[in-house]
């Protein structure tokens, strides 16, 4: 039963346990195959699923990976399959509106494909239990790890893309690209941000929020986080070729600029 002017894609809810608690864990993927199944074994294997209800939030994955035998067990407790049009910023919308609708206070997000390091979700945790309302993680500040980061990605974000939303966001962040993230429900819901419009499509919603929160004169901080890219074989990536990395600058730029804030 979510508001009638929410812009959100269609989706499927599939519920395997009731829900345990004020914060939730977010998981956007898709076709991520063992690189879930490992990255849910070690949040279960450390207990999270205990401090956190896990929410799949999965783009329309055709491998087997969100199959309700191998999600269950793991504490997953609910699985959101987008139908509807839209890449991760439509994936978010799912997952925000999914999310507010069912009372949580706030949310955790953490790309599914294993490049993170999970151990960080209670920092995140405790950074919402304190009154933080958007929280950024970072491999680039102290206590913050990265290994194998691809050399033109590392200095585009520390060159091009942090500056950029620092300077629009009036705050100085570090690792604007990393998915890593915490974020409140009074964030989400003001009438100032907007954030369920069909505009946030591929990867401008991450980049919108980060420049709005402190703008809104809500309570941000960065966190350590490790980021740890395969040493061989393909990087684990939906950004492809010269046309992605130029639609993520275009993304990058309009956010800056403010081309997304609501018109009234």
């Amino acid at each position: 039963d979510m508001p009638t002017e929410w812009e959100v894609p269609a989706f499927t809810v599939e519920t395997f346990a009731p829900r345990r608690s004020r914060f939730c864990i977010g998981i956007p993927i898709i076709n991520e195959g063992d690189r879930i199944r490992t990255q849910l074994n070690t949040i279960h294997r450390l207990g999270l699923h205990d401090m956190a209800d896990i929410i799949i939030a999965d783009g329309g994955s055709t491998d087997g990976s969100t199959d309700r035998d191998r999600l269950a067990p793991l504490g997953v407790r609910t699985l959101l399959t987008k139908t509807g049009k839209g890449k991760l910023s439509a994936q978010l919308r799912m997952f925000f509106a999914y999310a507010l609708c069912q009372g949580y206070e706030g949310m955790v997000i953490i790309d599914g494909n294993n490049k993170d390091g999970v151990d960080a979700i209670p920092n995140f945790l405790e950074a919402l239990d304190q009154g933080w309302d958007y929280v950024q993680g970072s491999r680039y500040i102290p206590g913050g790890i990265e290994k194998n980061t691809p050399f033109a990605r590392k200095w585009a974000v520390v060159l091009l893309h942090a500056p950029v939303i620092s300077l629009a966001a009036r705050f100085r962040y570090t690792d604007t690209t990393n998915g890593f993230r915490a974020i409140s429900r009074q964030f989400l819901l003001n009438p100032e941000l907007q954030p369920f419009r069909d505009v946030f499509d591929t990867y401008n919603l991450h980049y919108y929020l980060s420049v709005m929160a402190p703008r809104l004169g809500y309570r941000v901080k960065e966190l350590p986080v490790s980021r740890v890219y395969p040493a061989k074989g393909p990087t684990p990536s939906k950004i492809k070729g010269f046309k992605g990395e130029l639609h993520v600058l275009s993304q990058l730029f309009k956010a800056a600029l403010g081309f997304y804030r609501p018109s009234n």
